[in-house]
């Protein structure tokens, strides 16, 4: 019989030692996607709809940090014109940082 209590003690003892484990875990899971994954995701999708409303004539800011006025525009591709000279350079849409044209909506 003293066996039998034994048993169930550390039984639940068990129980509750594993629910202490698991709490913070799930808690810093959930701060990890409530605080940074979600943002993130946020963040790439609105960076993806700016790339895709790209229009010939938009200036453009791109991740190494050249301006330049978008001359044509490709599938995966971009021409932007940059200088005085006029040179065309071609990038990556992915490359482009940041759309300077505003436009009315």
């Amino acid at each position: 019989m003293n066996y039998i209590s034994v048993l169930t003690a550390s039984g639940s003892a068990s129980g509750s030692s594993l629910l202490v484990t698991l709490i913070p875990l799930a808690l810093l899971i959930v701060f990890f996607y409530f605080f940074i994954i979600r943002p993130q995701k946020k963040q790439d999708k609105k960076d993806a709809q700016m790339r895709d409303s790209l229009e010939i004539g938009d200036e453009v800011v791109t991740n190494g940090g050249i301006v330049g006025i978008v001359f044509s525009i490709k599938d995966d591709t971009v021409v932007i014109e940059t200088g005085g000279d006029r040179s065309k350079i071609r990038v990556m849409k992915w490359a482009i940082a940041k759309n300077l044209t505003v436009h009315d909506e």
